[in-house]
């Protein structure tokens, strides 16, 4: 790794209505090593990756950026001239064509021509290139819907490497990543440092910056807490620079005292409501106790979204089994029906799924709770407001305001949004799919704690989660899922990771 400097971070701010997203921070970046960057959600980190990849133009921050020795001043075609400068970004989300080759999505926009045609030969052949010089095992003709993320997250790479990129930004790269996905992402990471490539991972999970990263720089309410050497940290050290304070503890202590069954599924089968036939759950039993938090763990692929989902209305067709809430049969019909019947759920994905990123706090929180403040064919604006304050207060939601749109939170807050809506509904069941992915350690800790403080006032949560120290940490028992069935419900004494993964692989 070369001493030079290559990014040179200096005295920047970035002012939002009411918010100094960055103040005054200043750092370097080598040529060729893989600099880590985190900090709690809100920390500065996406506004700062924004600014470097042109999507906020010179002029609306202070500060200067030196790149390779000359001041950046990305303007009037500012995505585009950050392209040509060589910094390229991978987002968090996918900005793939799903009905597209690979080969058409790394060269979209972008595609070699000859006498006003496209070379498709070319284009192919130099896909190829990329994709073998770099070890990413893809082929240029596939159809990109018919990968997995895993690959998906390779052809975001090869996109925008295509563009000769000298300095790569990922951004929460792993977030939908299988273990075997990320190690072979960790690989490419390192191909890419041998080849001179300047990478910035951005990540919540710590255990990836110890393994992948050179440098670690430290953010916190905007501002730069620190920059080390990575082999000059721990894990202790990192937390308590993110979030000013010492965290001994993962996960909060809970002092829950599940009491009777109320919730029980039977024998669930459902098909995939795209596909007749093909089976997404077969044959899952489990009940759960009033006050109880109950882990779901399994595999990517072993149904856990799809189970919740369904349990919920909204995703597969029930073939057979049966579902009871306080002894009452439901019928799983349709969202508002589960609402109804006394179910809510956070779901996995809170930009497509759980929010209107375009509306507001307010909006968002009483969206599904708006017949709570209907009164004469008209709704009582005042009592939704005070409702929705109240909620994004319990929740601490960092805003300066609730009429501001929640594509302008963290990620973290953003998923406190979703949380707060579903519980404004006083559900008995609060199902949550993997509520604190991409959330910092802080904001985890905060929905941990929230989490306690529901089961203790007699709220029952079913959560699933990929991560197992989270599954071991949090639940009072744990449920295993295999290939779409249940393979038996653990009580948390006699849980370890070593049974859950034998259950969760069907070998046990």
């Amino acid at each position: 790794m070369s001493d030079e400097i290559i990014l040179d971070i200096q005295n920047v701010t970035k002012e939002f209505p009411g918010v100094i997203a960055l103040d005054q921070v200043s750092m370097q970046v080598k040529r060729g090593e893989i600099h880590g960057l985190c900090g709690e959600n809100g920390a500065g980190k996406s506004t700062l990756m924004k600014i470097l990849s042109g999507v906020y133009r010179y002029g609306t921050y202070n500060g200067r950026i030196i790149y390779d020795g000359e001041e950046l001043k990305f303007e009037e075609r500012a995505i585009h001239q950050a392209m040509e400068q060589g910094i390229a970004i991978v987002y968090q989300e996918l900005t793939l064509v799903p009905s597209m080759t690979v080969g058409e999505n790394v060269y979209l926009g972008k595609e070699p021509a000859e006498r006003g045609a496209i070379n498709w030969n070319k284009l192919y052949a130099d896909t190829q290139n990329i994709l073998s010089r770099y070890g990413l095992d893809v082929e240029p003709q596939a159809i990109v819907r018919h990968l997995g993320v895993g690959k998906m997250q390779m052809v975001e790479i090869a996109k925008a490497l295509s563009e000769n990129a000298r300095v790569l930004i990922l951004d929460e790269p792993t977030s939908a990543l299988s273990e075997a996905e990320t190690d072979k992402l960790m690989e490419i990471i390192r191909t890419l440092k041998n080849h001179g490539v300047t990478c910035i991972y951005i990540t919540h999970k710590l255990d990836e910056l110890f393994r992948i990263t050179d440098t670690i720089t430290v953010l916190r309410d905007g501002k730069v807490i620190t920059t080390q050497p990575t082999e000059e940290l721990n894990v202790e050290k990192l937390v308590s620079h993110m979030v000013g304070r010492e965290m001994k503890e993962r996960f909060p202590e809970g002092s829950r005292k599940p009491g009777d069954v109320i919730f029980e599924v039977k024998n669930l089968q459902a098909e995939d409501p795209n596909k007749a036939g093909r089976k997404v759950l077969n044959g899952v039993n489990f009940d759960l106790r009033r006050g109880e938090i109950l882990g779901i763990a399994g595999l990517m692929g072993s149904g856990r979204t799809e189970l919740v989902m369904t349990l919920f209305g909204e995703y597969g067709k029930i073939t057979n089994g049966k579902i009871t809430l306080e002894g009452k049969t439901l019928t799983a019909r349709d969202g508002r029906t589960a609402i109804q019947d006394g179910l809510s759920l956070v779901p996995e994905d809170r930009k497509g799924q759980g929010l209107v990123l375009i509306q507001t706090i307010r909006r968002n929180i009483s969206l599904p709770n708006l017949d709570q403040f209907a009164s004469f064919m008209r709704i009582d604006r005042h009592a939704e407001l005070n409702a929705c304050m109240e909620h994004a207060k319990d929740l601490a939601i960092k805003a300066p305001n609730l009429e501001i749109p929640c594509d302008s939170l963290s990620g973290g807050n953003q998923q406190k949004v979703v949380i707060a809506k579903w519980l404004m509904s006083n559900p008995k069941v609060l199902m949550m799919d993997d509520p604190t992915r991409g959330v910092d350690v802080g904001a985890k800790f905060e929905i941990y704690k929230l989490m306690n403080e529901l089961a203790e006032q007699g709220v029952s949560i079913i959560m699933t989660s990929s991560d197992l120290e989270e599954v071991l940490g949090m639940s009072d028992r744990v449920m295993v899922m295999h290939e779409g069935s249940s393979q038996g419900t653990l009580d948390i004494a006699e849980a370890t990771q070593e049974k859950i993964m034998a259950l969760a692989t069907g070998i046990a």
